[in-house]
């Protein structure tokens, strides 16, 4: 892959349409973050990945900023959904079901 071609990005409604389609996910499950190990983790992952635009920290695949969409637990990696190391989430509706159903009774 050529330098060119590593630096280039997705189109600007493509970049749109993906960051909506996250966003979107990470709100509707209630904003749920990974830990602050699991988020390096994900930046040293993207580090080592040709897609990376190192420059702006953007991801060459789907166009979103490293830097915030590695920190939403609602996310995967675009290319390999498996690089990302992955972490037990529980949606905001079994958060709350689960406590719902453990309420104690008068």
């Amino acid at each position: 892959m050529s330098e060119k071609e590593e630096s280039k990005i997705p189109s600007m409604f493509t970049m749109a349409k993906n960051f909506a389609a996250d966003l979107t996910k990470y709100i509707k499950e209630g904003a749920p973050n990974v830990s602050a190990e699991n988020y390096q983790a994900r930046l040293d992952a993207c580090a080592s990945c040709p897609f990376l635009i190192k420059s702006n920290m953007r991801c060459g695949k789907c166009g979103c900023l490293i830097e915030h969409k590695a920190k939403w637990k609602t996310t995967n990696c675009p290319d390999t959904p498996s690089r990302w190391k992955s972490e037990i989430m529980i949606t905001k509706r079994e958060h709350e079901t689960k406590r719902n159903n453990t309420t104690p009774r008068d």
